[in-house]
């Protein structure tokens, strides 16, 4: 879990960045891990040195804890390019903070734009679906996570279940750490997206075949947006905007020798970024509408 003064530290050190508003100042780009990791500057390498070669300008990356975080260093000018959950975006554009989203996420080229929340429960639980989650211990990931928290809790409330009161809620304060609290016993279900259960943590070998059992998927969620910060220079904005569209994917960073091999963008392992616009995300907003759940406003 991502503790308090993991959280304090972020935030200084946002504060201390500098934006790229001055002609030549270095821009910062910002992302939050989905696991406890240490390669998520190193996953998006290859897309900060394509975006520093065809801008000319020098592109510093900034890890950061929490969405919370993110919103207001940008909304601060300290951050140029966020990378936001579909949530955090939502919320970012709520409180009045303007960007222009860029790209989502996908798996891969041509693939669905978006992904799933699953629930999950160790083996031979007795928790067989979100009706049986009333007084159990329940993980999510963190009270800004759309399918770690937000799409969770709008599915607890459909199945009769109060989020606020029938459980004993933890914030695990990753993906990959909900679903590892499920599995050791921590916790009775837990909730991350579909490619932490699916693919990286069986690839890392942290859980087992058969160890965990899906109870519960969500419809598709939007996937995750690169948004750039609309009060940048527009000439600058508009160029970092179509590089994340047009190039920031597997692909071109490729053949371009931005890497070799498997060339992954994000610690999800993504192939890329595709067109998206605000709209995009207005289900996330019917959710919201729908739950009426307060890390919305």
């Amino acid at each position: 879990m991502r503790g308090p003064a993991l959280m304090i530290t972020a935030m200084l050190v946002l504060a201390g960045c500098s934006g790229g508003s001055a002609a030549n100042a270095p821009l910062v780009f910002a992302a939050i891990p989905t696991e406890e990791s240490t390669s998520l500057e190193q996953s998006f390498t290859p897309v900060i040195k394509m975006l520093s070669k065809e801008t000319g300008r020098e592109i510093r990356f900034q890890k950061a804890t929490d969405y919370a975080t993110v919103i207001e260093a940008q909304r601060a000018g300290r951050v140029d390019i966020a990378m936001y959950g579909p949530l955090s975006y939502v919320m970012a554009r709520n409180s009045g903070l303007d960007l222009t989203p860029a790209g989502a996420l996908v798996k891969e080229r041509g693939g669905q734009q978006g992904y799933r929340s699953y629930g999950v429960v160790k083996a031979g639980s007795n928790v067989r679906s979100l009706v049986d989650a009333r007084g159990k211990k329940v993980c999510f990931v963190e009270p800004n996570s759309t399918s770690g928290r937000l799409y969770p809790a709008a599915a607890l409330k459909q199945a009769g279940v109060d989020p606020d009161k029938d459980i004993s809620p933890v914030m695990a304060g990753g993906h990959d750490a909900s679903v590892l609290a499920v599995a050791s016993g921590q916790c009775d279900i837990g909730f991350a997206y579909d490619a932490m259960v699916d693919r990286q943590l069986p690839d890392k070998n942290q859980i087992k075949p058969g160890e965990i059992t899906k109870v519960w998927q969500s419809d598709v969620i939007p996937g995750s947006p690169a948004a750039v910060r609309s009060s940048l220079e527009p000439k600058l904005r508009d160029q970092l905007v179509q590089l994340l569209r047009e190039k920031a994917n597997g692909d071109y960073l490729r053949s371009q020798g931005y890497c070799t091999d498997k060339c992954l963008v994000g610690d999800g392992g993504y192939w890329g970024f595709v067109q998206v616009d605000d709209a995009f995300y207005n289900s996330v907003r019917t959710v919201c509408a729908v739950t009426k759940d307060k890390q919305c406003q």
